[in-house]
């Protein structure tokens, strides 16, 4: 890669600075990018930007990877390579875009986190009475019980709870309906709220859990009282709404193995969505087989 074919960065990044107007911060982003292709193609002997071929481009990617950049970094520079070549076509510079089909390694998953069942236990814990508490502690023990998402908890409307039955019709991802079981304890919590509702809610109110001027409760406000309550009853992780949803699939597969009803109580649409569980589950039994099992672990020599 000689300095003519070097020289065609310093064009772009011109063009970036004067026609497209980005910020210093981005072309410096930018250099540092195709830089870096420019001294993989010395690397790999080709010889300017119209030898390059998608499987070089790949080539680039793959070693990117080895030297211990992340999926999201590697993404960003085959960005600053397609943006480049989309202009070396329009200069007429190359005949084409190698870095069209070319994506980054996947990242690996992150895995949910979740409560343990005694954290848990002490979180849901809550004292006190009133219609705030009591709305509170139902909303907490609804969200663990029945594994919603915050919308789901959001959106639900008087009639969609049938504490005679112990279920609550919740309307999910896709405008898809179904029927989730709700435990003893969150159906106490919602009898409890029911009766203390009328001190809060507009007549005209449909919404389960109404806010104290008398309407829906917003998303954020359930987010508040989530970190509020975690707080209050010393919980020392970071506590949001999704975690209570983590945390009822991952007891109930730790207890049940059962990974097509937990697929259906949490309502994905596919079992891949669910089986991120199952390292959540298999990394419990570790611990379990690391703690317990006599030829777990090499002993030191004296």
């Amino acid at each position: 890669m000689d300095a003519n074919e070097r020289s065609r960065i310093d064009e772009f990044i011109r063009h970036l600075e004067i026609e497209r107007r980005l910020s210093p911060q981005t072309c410096v982003s930018y250099r540092r990018d195709l830089e870096s292709l420019a001294d993989w193609c010395v690397e790999a002997g080709a010889s300017d930007w119209d030898s390059l071929d998608s499987e070089h481009m790949r080539g680039w990617s793959a070693a990117s990877y080895r030297r211990g950049l992340s999926s999201k970094s590697i993404q960003r520079r085959l960005s600053a390579a397609r943006s480049f070549y989309r202009w070396l076509m329009r200069e007429q510079h190359v005949s084409s875009n190698p870095v069209v089909d070319v994506s980054a390694p996947k990242a690996p998953k992150r895995l949910p986190g979740n409560l343990d069942a005694d954290r848990m236990a002490r979180l849901l814990d809550i004292e006190g009475d009133g219609p705030l508490v009591d709305r509170d502690r139902a909303i907490l023990e609804l969200l663990y019980s029945s594994g919603l998402r915050l919308a789901e908890l959001t959106d639900l409307n008087l009639g969609d709870v049938d504490l005679d039955d112990a279920t609550v019709r919740v309307t999910g991802k896709g405008n898809k309906d179904r029927i989730v079981p709700v435990g003893g304890h969150a159906r106490s919590a919602v009898r409890a709220w029911l009766k203390s509702r009328v001190e809060l809610a507009a007549a005209d109110e449909t919404a389960l859990f109404v806010s104290t001027r008398g309407s829906r409760l917003s998303r954020r406000s359930v987010q508040a009282r989530v970190k509020h309550w975690a707080k209050r009853q010393g919980i020392d992780v970071n506590v949001y709404p999704h975690l209570f949803r983590h945390s009822f699939a991952t007891h109930l597969l730790e207890s049940s193995h059962d990974l097509r009803g937990v697929q259906e109580l949490l309502g994905h649409a596919n079992i891949s969505t669910t089986q991120v569980y199952t390292h959540l589950d298999f990394q419990h039994l570790a611990r379990i087989y690391d703690q317990t099992h006599p030829r777990a672990k090499v002993k030191s020599k004296p």
